[in-house]
């Protein structure tokens, strides 16, 4: 398996990336501590060496403070991505504050909940309306001044003018876009432009929050505590079309003995210009079926199977229109 550098930074990570949403606990149900840990290490036995998390993930700091339990040992051997810009107010709703006073707070609470001594990639997790992006990318630049984070990343950017105004006082180093194989509107401007500026691409949502791994079936019954309801590729017509889409892909699964987890990943990993792919899990084999995917090449029959099945699904809604 091939690390990917990222940047131009001294970073090399797995293609596959540990996405530490989901032990969070707050969207994800049947999340425990013992099965968080185990994840974890499972995904270090896998050989993910990649592990993002964020300030935000949990209402206390609950998955930096996993990660940094298990992680601590292994310093060495791992890249830790964690972010900043978004929290929660004491009665849980959650707030977005990218000013620099707020930006360097967030940054020693996490390097306390994580036990380290410096972010290897730090992120602005969104910009903030009420605060110039090249204000946020100040502070940033300060914090990777100082040495306490090793590079600077921007998650959630929508307009090429965002990132020249933050390029323009802090290097980006990644960028961390939402993507997989129904959402693909980064291509047109936003992928280009980081490949163009050397920037490595760290994408979310490879499953579209777990659709593309094909366990959820059509008569699947919510759970109250599920937040994927609130989007409307999870409902009606949507629903139907998306699973139809699965359906054309278990053959190409089939045919390389593989979950069809294992494959969406390995065709996310595959498309140029992607560094990486976080995939989130909250059980060991969770994890274990996406590192499988760094090991599995695609032909071009496979790719070319693919993109018609894309095609005829067509696009889901983007991102804007289903928060």
């Amino acid at each position: 398996m091939t690390r990917r550098r990222i940047g131009q930074t001294n970073l090399w990570v797995s293609p596959v990336a540990m996405g530490c949403w989901p032990i969070a606990g707050i969207t994800s149900i049947g999340v425990t501590e013992e099965n968080s840990l185990a994840t974890i290490r499972a995904a270090l036995d896998a050989g993910i060496n990649f592990f993002d998390t964020a300030y935000c993930y949990g209402y206390d700091g609950e998955s930096e403070k996993l990660i940094g339990r298990v992680l601590r040992p292994h310093r060495e051997e791992v890249v830790i991505a964690t972010k900043c810009g978004i929290g929660w107010t004491p009665d849980q709703k959650q707030w977005k504050d990218a000013r620099p006073e707020t930006i360097r707070r967030q940054c020693d609470e996490s390097l306390q909940r994580l036990g380290i001594d410096a972010i290897d990639l730090y992120y602005l997790h969104a910009p903030d309306p009420n605060v110039p992006v090249a204000e946020s990318a100040g502070a940033l630049k300060e914090l990777l001044d100082a040495g306490k984070v090793r590079a600077v990343g921007v998650s959630n950017f929508h307009q090429i003018s965002q990132y020249e105004s933050f390029h323009a006082v802090c290097p980006i180093s990644a960028d961390q876009p939402h993507f997989n194989m129904l959402q693909r509107e980064i291509e047109t401007e936003r992928l280009p432009w980081c490949q163009s500026h050397h920037v490595s691409v760290m994408v979310y949502w490879p499953l579209m929050k777990g659709f593309l791994a094909g366990k959820l079936s059509r008569d699947h019954a919510w759970s109250p505590k599920d937040g994927r309801q609130k989007y409307p590729v999870f409902v009606g017509d949507q629903w139907n079309k998306t699973h139809d889409f699965i359906d054309r892909l278990r053959p190409i699964a089939a045919r390389h003995h593989c979950p069809l987890a294992e494959l969406v990943t390995a065709w996310t990993i595959q498309r140029p210009g992607i560094t990486a792919a976080l995939c989130g899990a909250k059980r060991p084999d969770q994890i274990q079926e996406s590192a499988q995917a760094m090991n599995r090449c695609l032909t071009a029959t496979d790719l070319s199977e693919i993109d018609q099945a894309i095609r005829d699904r067509g696009e889901v809604l983007s991102r804007a229109a289903v928060t």
